[in-house]
């Protein structure tokens, strides 16, 4: 397996199934259009964020999203998971770890001394990420109230 920045096709690939993505990793609460992914990707692409992906025989199986994010109260900017994702057809091989130390070794080499991700509560890779080492640190709660 490599991984690696993809090329031009790969993006694109990576681009229409951005949506699968963030259906899955909210657990369903959120299926965003492929013009809402636009909206979210590229502003970070062009801040210099980037994907890696992981292939095998010219297939991708996964990708992760990796840059830097401002925290609100300190200023201080971090190395950021913006997303990990793995084909389902490719999950149960490990990659997603692999695509996470990538992330990481990346973003490390990169001068960060802190990578931080968000993730869904009830998210299965939570566990990944706490084997990996990471620990809560902020928790958003959520009250629906009706009018």
């Amino acid at each position: 397996m490599d991984i690696r920045k993809p090329n031009d096709s790969e993006l694109k690939k990576i681009m229409l199934l951005s949506p699968q993505a963030v259906f899955d990793g909210t657990l369903g609460e959120v299926k965003p259009t492929n013009e809402k992914i636009k909206h979210l990707v590229e502003p970070l692409l062009e801040k210099g964020s980037y994907y890696l992906i992981a292939t095998e025989s010219d297939n991708l199986m996964g990708w992760i999203l990796i840059g830097a994010s401002k925290d609100q109260f300190t200023d201080k900017v971090n190395g950021f998971i913006y997303e990990l994702f793995v084909i389902e057809e490719f999950r149960g091989k490990g990659i997603s770890k692999r695509l996470m130390k990538a992330g990481i070794d990346n973003l490390k080499q990169a001068g960060y001394s802190e990578v931080r991700l968000s993730a869904f509560a009830g998210n299965r890779a939570i566990k990944l990420y706490e084997k990996l080492g990471f620990s809560i640190r902020t928790i958003t709660m959520n009250l629906q109230v009706s009018n």
